[in-house]
Order: structure tokens, then sequence, then C-alpha cells
């Protein structure tokens, strides 16, 4: 029989971490039984936890509750929806790939908020042009500066009463951003390295913060690259809200790879599908494709 319920905060190398009904942090191994049947425990999981005789601040895990939902990348539990951080600033802004994070996040039918972080250094014309294409592609997006706390307020108000999972490419300001919501995380911030203005993974583990009692963060390794999940071509439209929402199309099964009649491509010539999504999706579209022939 367990001692407690709690969630797991952190996992590193085999060890969990789970704060008691007292905020004492547990540390705990999973049971043997979880390990044998290929069960393995993730941050944000609700774990029972039986404490060790030896040592009330050691545990094991003895079960999971079942899971709403499961991210593959980032590995974590629980979650209601994912921050994507980009700038205008350094490191430059990749469409390409703010989009494929939020193909990953749509596959795993997690809800994405785009964050337009370092404003204080942005070029406003840019953000605003960023935040123009994403908000018409229908998601949510806001500006800030987690150093002068410009837009922070209302960025606050999406993350209060949620499990948030911040995403991003290293050097957007991640573990900056957490250490002003959450000064108690202390995170290790990591500039820019000189070359190629990228960022050095200063954050090695995923791991959930409170949000002032109202709401948890969850940080998580940088990535500069992602590969598509392992998804069939027609499920691509439906991770594209612009995409997915289209219908009457001409072709049944349509890939809305531009054929004639197709109304993506009807769409896209009106305006109502941007051309850098537009891009994005076809170049997506061909690698889902190509992937399928081996």
């Amino acid at each position: 029989m367990a001692d407690f319920q709690g969630r797991i905060i952190r996992g590193v190398g085999g060890f969990y971490y789970v704060p008691d009904p007292q905020g004492r942090l547990i540390e705990c191994r999973a049971r043997g039984g979880l390990r044998q049947q290929d069960i393995r425990p993730l941050v944000g999981d609700e774990a029972q936890v039986l404490l060790t005789r030896e040592d009330p601040e050691k545990g094991r895990i003895e079960g999971l509750l079942p899971r709403k939902n499961i991210l593959i990348r980032p590995a974590v539990a629980n979650v209601d929806q994912a921050l994507i951080l980009v700038t205008a600033a350094r490191p430059p802004f990749h469409p390409g790939l703010l989009d494929r994070f939020l193909v990953w996040m749509a596959f795993q039918q997690v809800p994405a908020i785009i964050g337009i972080g370092k404003k204080d250094l942005g070029d406003e014309t840019r953000i605003r042009e960023i935040q123009k294409i994403y908000e018409g592609a229908g998601y949510p997006v806001c500006s800030f500066s987690a150093k002068t706390g410009e837009g922070l307020p209302e960025l606050e108000t999406w993350l209060a009463g949620k499990t948030t999972v911040l995403a991003g490419a290293s050097g957007v300001g991640k573990s900056t951003l957490l250490n002003r919501l959450v000064p108690q995380a202390e995170m290790e911030t990591g500039g820019l390295s000189v070359k190629g203005g990228r960022g050095r993974h200063t954050t090695r583990h995923a791991e959930l913060f409170p949000l002032g009692g109202h709401g948890f963060l969850c940080d998580t390794p940088g990535f500069s690259a992602l590969e598509l999940p392992d998804m069939e071509a027609r499920e691509l439209a439906d991770c594209f809200p612009e995409y997915g929402a289209l219908k009457g199309c001409a072709f049944r099964d349509c890939l809305h790879h531009g054929e004639k009649g197709c109304v993506a491509r009807q769409a896209a010539e009106k305006g109502l599908i941007l051309p850098s999504r537009q891009e994005n999706y076809e170049t997506m579209l061909a690698e889902i494709l190509n992937r399928r022939k081996y």
C-alpha cells in the first residue's frame, strides 16, 4: 500500500523526485514490476509512493495513475498545453523549425501557444509580421520580454491553472523566462555561442516547477532541429489548422499538394494560407512521402 500520491516533478538517471504532502522532495526508484512491464515513469505522472523504512526521504514508485496524455518529445505526461518560444532577435526566427514544433504538438493533441521572446531586442515590425501570420493560422500569440517584464502579465493569464511545457530551440530564452516567472527555479542560463548565434544547451532534463500555486511550467532541453513524427501523409493537414479547416475539396483523401481544383490551392491564391506556411507544409509533406518509400 502506498504512503502517499504525488506528481513526479523531476526524473534523472533512473531516480524520480516526488513532493510529499508536507512538501518534502522524496527520491524514488520505480519498483521492479513496473520495469518488467516496460512502464517508465515520466515527469508529470501521478505516482503512488511507498516510503522506505530506512530513510523516510526515499521511496519506491509502486504504480502510476492513468495518464491524460503523453508527449513523445519532450517526454512528459499530463500536460495541458505547450508554450513554443521563438525570437525576432537572436537566435534568428526560423519559421520552418517553429512549424515543426507546432506539428509535433498537434500530432500529440496538445494545444500550442506561440511566445515571441526577447521583445526588448527584437524588431517590432518583424514581431508584428510573425504575430499576424500565426494568429491568422489560428494560434494564440503573445510577445514579451523576460528581461523588462513587458508582456508578461498577458502571458501569465494563458499559463494560469495549466500545466504548460516550454519548447523551442536552444537560446530562445526558456530558462530565462522560467527564472522570471518562477524565481525559486534558479535555472542555469546560457548565452548564445558566438559562431552561428545558437544557444548552448543548459537544460538537460525535463522538470516541473509550480507556478504561483496555480499551474506548472515544465522546462525541457532545447532543440536545433526536429525530425517529423512517424505519421501518414494525410495526417499532416490536420496538424496545420488552416489546412485542417478546408472543406469541399474535389479530391478524395487529397494531400493538398497544389493539385488543380484543390481547395488548398484556391485558399493560397486568396491569401488564406500564407506563403511561408504553404512552403513549410509542402516541405514536410515531401519529407513524409519520401520516408514512406523506404
